[in-house]
């Protein structure tokens, strides 16, 4: 069984400060297989972090936490960047690209009244749900990741949601084989703990503040 944590964010978003290097150091060092770097509506820290990687054995996938009008939607195996903001419409870029798409942290706390709306199978194409973010405030917030996923039949996966390099491998999807084949034929599980600071985000994005300050 593989183990990789899918939702990693690098300098390259706003609200984080990692390095690739240090991100792809720290996920070895915690017996990952794999990682996918997943900044905010830009594919630079996935690039970045795939060209550092020496590792054979161990996979970066290239992806984008896009942001839509029904809130955000991972994409993963990306080649180039997404403008398109119409959630049908990334997804169907996504798959043009070669990849699969998969809705994030789909009931947390902070975009609950947004994402409480969705009609899930009105996201034509949708491969999957984060059904474990590490990052989530409530247990229920996960739980109803599953509960949309087994009604929609879709991929459960899970990520960390890393913004600081502690919660690298906190989140993370189970899977066999490739992970492209195991996300179609809905053969993989999520799993990890749930870790939350309410202020975390207001944390990494000071962090980053005051790094810019002293350089």
């Amino acid at each position: 069984m593989k183990k990789y944590d899918l939702h990693i964010h690098s300098k390259y978003s706003g609200c984080s400060n990692m390095s690739p290097e240090k991100i792809l150091r720290i996920a070895k060092k915690r017996k990952l297989n794999g990682i996918a770097v997943t900044d905010h509506d830009t594919i630079k820290g996935g690039l970045e972090t795939k060209r550092l990687n020496k590792d054979k054995n161990f996979e970066v996938i290239i992806g984008a936490e896009i942001k839509t009008k029904v809130g955000e939607i991972l994409g993963y195996y990306l080649k180039k960047e997404i403008k398109e903001r119409n959630p049908v419409k990334v997804i169907k870029e996504i798959h043009k690209q070669g990849g699969f798409a998969v809705i994030a942290h789909p009931f947390s706390h902070g975009w609950i009244r947004k994402h409480l709306k969705v009609d899930l199978k009105e996201l034509k194409g949708l491969d999957g749900v984060e059904t474990h973010n590490a990052r989530n405030i409530f247990s229920w917030e996960n739980f109803y990741a599953v509960v949309a996923a087994e009604k929609y039949k879709l991929a459960r996966l899970g990520g960390s949601d890393a913004h600081m390099y502690h919660e690298i491998g906190r989140g993370y999807t189970i899977f066999s084989g490739n992970l492209k084949n195991a996300v179609k034929k809905r053969k993989t599980q999520a799993g990890g703990r749930i870790a939350p600071l309410p202020w975390a985000r207001g944390i990494s994005m000071f962090r980053k503040f005051l790094s810019k300050i002293y350089k």
